[in-house]
């Protein structure tokens, strides 16, 4: 398992190759990776750790997590999945972490559609019916092998987490979702690595430039 240390000690010895841009995020999402294995006892604090993490080297989060956003994400991960000659992401998706993920993925608590229903928002009567096609979806990638869709559909359901968590919408060291929280960080701790080492793999790829460059002042 790839961890700070060995990312932070390989990013130094290229980070001479790197274009500005990358170099940056690179920086930043590696950081934030050691920062977040430092929190050994909080759920918590590790989950958003890790969050920023995944965040810095994707560097696509905006104001609302829409529908256009969905498919920048999954274009993201198309990305990785091609350039994991190693099968490292589909050796976690298929074999590591594959009761977790479908533990998440039937968990209602992180589907978006459930919550908007319970706040009243108008046009998610129906979020049974669309728990139940995602689940279908589920099922379809499953069989096909899906790497993607699996990847595309467990991050939106972390998203929700993330957003429970950074929004104060959940106690701090609760019982009601540390089953989730537990989940979350042992998939992140393994995933988010994975990709900041496949995008140094591959650094002069057009990742884009990351938000909130460094302005002298």
């Amino acid at each position: 398992m790839l961890v700070y240390d060995t990312l932070k000690t390989r990013q130094r010895a290229i980070r001479d190759q790197f274009p500005s841009d990358f170099g940056l995020r690179v920086h930043r999402a590696i950081s934030w990776l050691g920062r977040a294995e430092q929190e050994t006892e909080d759920l918590d604090a590790a989950f958003i750790f890790y969050w920023v993490a995944f965040n810095a080297a994707y560097a696509a989060e905006q104001d609302s997590f829409d529908l256009n956003e969905r498919e920048v994400f999954r274009d993201y991960f198309q990305r990785l999945s091609d350039f994991d000659a190693k099968n490292h992401i589909y050796n976690a998706v298929w074999t590591k972490f594959t009761g977790p993920i479908r533990v998440f993925l039937g968990n209602q608590y992180v589907f978006s559609p459930f919550w908007k229903y319970h706040n009243g928002v108008a046009g998610y009567e129906n979020w049974q019916d669309r728990f139940d096609s995602a689940q279908a979806r589920f099922s379809r990638a499953v069989s096909e092998t899906d790497t993607v869709t699996i990847l595309s559909m467990l991050f939106d359901r972390l998203y929700v987490l993330r957003n429970q968590t950074i929004h104060g919408g959940a106690t701090w060291n609760s019982s009601v979702n540390r089953e989730q929280l537990r989940d979350a960080v042992a998939i992140l701790s393994d995933l988010v690595p994975v990709f900041i080492d496949l995008m140094m793999d591959n650094a002069h790829e057009d990742w884009g430039k990351p938000f909130y460059p460094v302005v002298e002042g």
